[in-house]
């Protein structure tokens, strides 16, 4: 199985590490330690001598309780570390819910955009879909200013799972092949621990989807509540928290600490008998 990116063709034979940008103050991982051009390229060059397979930039942070960032204001984050990392050798991602954004980045060598709305907005799956670039669909409930106020599923395993089926649908429909499909469950976008828990345990029936599948749990506030722990202090929690993924089905890890995340992969990798 491979994901194509743009010109990169990933394969998913094994693991894949996605590698954390925040171009943005108020990130809740790391609370603006990259926020200017120089933070972010100099970071995003570490993580690829750490072995990030992709790195994904964002210049809008969606935390819980994130205010919305105007345009113009993500352009002058994003653009600038885009235009730096350009030939850097893996693919780019940019983390962004704005259709004009998305093809602005595109343009400017993004090979990947990751969206937390899963390309629910007016037009952004028409201005990926004449793109060669890969998309990433995520379920979040609700918005990131509220969502975290009272999640409620009945079921949150179907609920979100028959979710991204239809935002599949819908991407495959506008003409975006499966092998360009990233489905992300979401945790943390308007779910509690114990939702958070049940998609973990379940990770293995959002293979049905026939997409690739990322999980995103690293630093989380789910792991500050189960260990105690201040978000960057959560690294030990989130390598657990990403073998457990990738034992249960993912096949992208997206992750803010690189090096420690790839040693517990090749440990795993070296167990299941693969390079």
């Amino acid at each position: 199985m491979f994901l194509q990116c743009g010109p990169f063709r990933l394969s998913l034979e094994r693991p894949l590490v996605m590698g954390v940008v925040n171009v943005t103050p108020d990130s809740f991982s790391d609370g603006g330690l990259y926020a200017s051009t120089e933070q972010a390229v100099a970071h995003a060059r570490r993580l690829l001598g750490e072995g990030a397979d992709i790195l994904d930039i964002g210049g809008e942070s969606t935390r819980p309780g994130a205010a919305p960032v105007a345009l113009d204001e993500e352009r002058r984050r994003v653009l600038p570390v885009l235009d730096a990392l350009a030939g850097c050798g893996v693919p780019l991602s940019v983390d962004t819910r704005k259709p004009e954004f998305m093809l602005e980045a595109i343009a400017a060598g993004a090979a990947m955009i990751n969206d937390v709305t899963a390309l629910t907005a007016p037009a952004a799956l028409t201005a990926v879909a004449k793109t060669p670039v890969a998309v990433c669909l995520m379920h979040m409930q609700g918005e990131p200013g509220t969502m975290q106020e009272n999640p409620t599923y009945q079921d949150v395993v179907r609920e979100v799972r028959d979710y991204l089926a239809q935002r599949v649908a819908a991407a495959e429909r506008s003409g975006i092949s499966r092998d360009r499909i990233v489905a992300d469950p979401g945790f943390g976008f308007g779910k509690t621990v114990e939702h958070n828990l049940a998609l973990l345990r379940s990770l293995a029936e959002f293979r049905s989807l026939g997409v690739a599948l990322m999980a995103g749990l690293s630093r989380k506030a789910m792991l500050g509540k189960l260990t105690g722990r201040e978000p960057r202090e959560r690294v030990h929690a989130s390598v657990a928290a990403a073998l457990l993924a990738v034992q249960n089905g993912a096949q992208i890890v997206r992750v803010h600490d690189v090096a420690a995340t790839r040693d517990a992969l090749a440990v795993w990798n070296a167990v299941k008998g693969q390079d």
